[in-house]
């Protein structure tokens, strides 16, 4: 995420057709530093939960955060130019989410204090 994120900011047009929309910013790259933002953000949160082994919290973030790829996944269909290809990104993370969300949530911690 952490990556995707950067990508807005370093480079935006490539970011935008990986992402799956066409857009002509004309000079104008707010929605790029909007949208880079919010995954640097998120690429961050999870990172930090990680690292602090914060399991059902990270689980918490992952099934709530499946909104984002999902709603990215139907914007991206929305457009007449786009198809299958184009969604396969945004498919493959709402899964990663739900399931490793659910894994976490569902399984009891093996740490021993």
């Amino acid at each position: 995420m952490i990556f995707l994120g950067a990508r807005f900011f370093i480079s935006p047009n490539v970011a935008t057709a990986g992402y799956g929309i066409h857009y002509n910013a004309q000079g104008d790259y707010s929605f790029h530093y909007i949208k880079g933002i919010r995954d640097i953000f998120s690429g961050l949160v999870i990172c930090a939960f990680v690292l602090l082994r914060e399991r059902r919290a990270l689980g918490v973030t992952l099934l709530a955060g499946t909104i984002i790829p999902l709603t990215d996944m139907l914007i991206v269909f929305s457009k007449n130019y786009n198809g299958v290809v184009q969604a396969i990104p945004h498919v493959v993370a709402t899964l990663i989410c739900v399931v490793f969300g659910i894994i976490l949530l569902a399984t009891k911690s093996q740490l021993k204090s």
